[in-house]
């Protein structure tokens, strides 16, 4: 394994350096503990040729070792779209220029929101993995996704995602 698998795939977390963003902090409610002082948002790029890109999160971090997407915090002030495709092109690469935003669909708890941006690739490309948070990226078919240990707030979003990629049109999710 190499030294940018071995660390993101260590029970610990790396050591932070720099100043840490305000949204990066823990919320908590009636409905659980969530990251993300200002929300959070994803991004599900759908490549018709590969499938979806998801990523193996780090064991470390909150529901580690299960597959959701590419995403994060937002920062204050942040538009979940901007944010979620920062976060992918941080963390796996996403080229924000080379895809089309399709939806969006958000989790709404009232204290705490998750956007899931989801985009169209035009220009393919291969994801890498270049901060400590993914244990992998991979391209999984759209029949696929559901024989992973999904991330359980992923898990619960993934049929109503996949039918509203599928209605997107036939290019766009409905066949596999």
């Amino acid at each position: 394994m190499d030294h940018s698998l071995a660390s993101a795939a260590s029970a610990t977390p790396p050591v932070r350096t720099g100043p840490r963003d305000p949204g990066d902090a823990w919320v908590e409610g009636d409905r659980g503990r969530f990251w993300g002082r200002f929300g959070a948002a994803g991004v599900l790029a759908y490549d018709p040729a590969k499938g979806v890109l998801l990523q193996h999160r780090a064991f470390w971090s909150h529901n580690g070792g299960t597959w959701g997407l590419p995403g994060g915090a937002l920062h204050q002030g942040e538009e979940p779209v901007a944010g979620a495709l920062r976060e992918a092109w941080e963390e796996a690469a996403v080229p924000p220029e080379g895809v089309d935003v399709l939806f969006t669909s958000v989790l709404d708890l009232g204290y705490w929101s998750y956007t899931t941006v989801v985009v169209l690739v035009r220009e393919p490309f291969d994801p890498v993995i270049s901060d400590p948070e993914s244990i992998e990226l991979l391209w999984i078919p759209l029949d696929a996704v559901e024989q992973k240990e999904l991330h359980p707030g992923f898990a619960a979003a993934w049929p109503g995602l996949r039918r509203r990629l599928a209605a997107a049109g036939p290019d766009r999710g409905g066949a596999s």
